[in-house]
């Protein structure tokens, strides 16, 4: 995934270690609602270790004798971790639940009851509490200088490694599905064409971090040279204050929820997005999708696939800021332990690697 990614900020990279597992990685899901206590679902707030959501819903759908599609969920969650999510499953269940949940590697934290059932995507973000070995005591406080920096700042929201499986490469397989002009066969199928999405997410994104880095570094004659833009627009780049440039026709989002407006006014957007209130929107491209429009149509077709059409498609915002950033440094065992919170659909491992400076999946 390094051929693609892009760093937005221009520090030397950091050393430290970093291990995905369930001691040195915790979630926390933080819910869109809290449950009204009545109504035929009942909401389960749930720790588990060493165990997939796919896995957890198996484990549950084998107690409660449900299908495993009536069990709800907001989100998913590694396997190598120890997380915190919400589940909900039919009211009428709770009996054999209590009678056949036997495993030790599920806890239940609390119970409620709603009216509605939870459903993908029905949560604010995640609270996250990482770990890190082996790093200095300079390193860890530029770590935390620079991490809480980025909550001002900002980050660009690039999926993390584990969205396209072990090698890598799993959205070849799913650009090979998509073009098949084939109906989706389960949800193998759809993760594996979702990941090709992501991949031409991550694409576009990264070009669009490095030629804000070029218009951001370099004088406004350097970087039209550069990037063959006409000085006039490069001038007018250049005076956006935040690192992610803005282009006429990019489609901008409220952050961190809610409608989409285009930017035809680069100044004003450019004020509104470096106060947080809103983001720029990268394409999943697919079906029934708005694009971009004006100059940043022309930045987006290159990683658009008008040939996707099993999915539907959506956008994502490009730009996100981490919040609550929190760190305790050991120096006896040169440890860190980073607290932060993040929206629903970022990465952690994303936000780490733009500390690092280099990537986090092991080979």
């Amino acid at each position: 995934m390094n051929t693609i990614k892009n760093y937005a900020y221009n520090h030397a990279p950091l050393k430290f270690d970093f291990k995905q597992t369930v001691e040195r990685f915790f979630v926390d899901e933080e819910p869109l609602y809290t449950p009204t206590n009545t109504g035929n679902y009942l909401i389960l707030k749930i720790s588990k270790k060493d165990m997939s959501t796919w896995k957890l819903i198996t484990v549950l759908a084998k107690a409660t004798g449900l299908q495993e599609r009536d069990i709800g969920y907001a989100g998913l969650k590694d396997k190598n971790a120890t997380t915190i999510q919400y589940i909900s499953i039919p009211k009428n269940r709770e009996i054999e639940l209590n009678k056949n949940l036997t495993t030790d590697k599920i806890e239940i934290l609390e119970r409620a009851y709603n009216k509605c059932p939870i459903k993908v995507g029905h949560l604010k973000g995640n609270h996250f509490s990482i770990v890190l070995h082996n790093i200095s005591k300079s390193d860890a406080t530029f770590f935390t200088t620079l991490a809480k920096k980025m909550q001002t700042l900002g980050v660009p929201n690039y999926y993390g490694y584990q969205r396209f499986g072990e090698d890598s490469r799993s959205y070849l397989q799913g650009k090979e599905i998509a073009h098949s002009g084939k109906r989706l066969k389960g949800s193998k199928e759809k993760l594996l064409v979702s990941s090709y999405q992501s991949h031409l997410f991550n694409k576009w994104l990264g070009e669009r971090v490095k030629l804000s880095t070029i218009i951001s570094q370099k004088s406004v004659e350097q970087a039209a040279k550069k990037l063959d833009y006409p000085v006039e627009l490069v001038k007018v780049l250049a005076k956006q204050k935040q690192m992610f440039k803005l282009f006429l026709g990019d489609a901008m989002m409220s952050y961190p929820y809610g409608k989409t407006n285009y930017v035809k006014d680069m100044y004003q957007s450019s004020q509104s997005f470096e106060q947080q209130k809103i983001s720029p929107t990268g394409l999943l491209c697919g079906e029934n999708v708005e694009r971009a429009k004006s100059d940043a149509y022309y930045l987006e077709e290159p990683y658009d696939d008008t040939e996707l059409n099993t999915l539907k498609g959506d956008r994502r915002f490009a730009w996100i800021w981490p919040q609550k950033v929190n760190t305790n440094y050991d120096i006896n065992n040169k440890k860190l332990v980073v607290e932060f919170y993040l929206p629903k659909g970022s990465y952690a491992t994303t936000f780490l690697e733009e500390i690092g400076k280099f990537s986090l999946k092991e080979d």
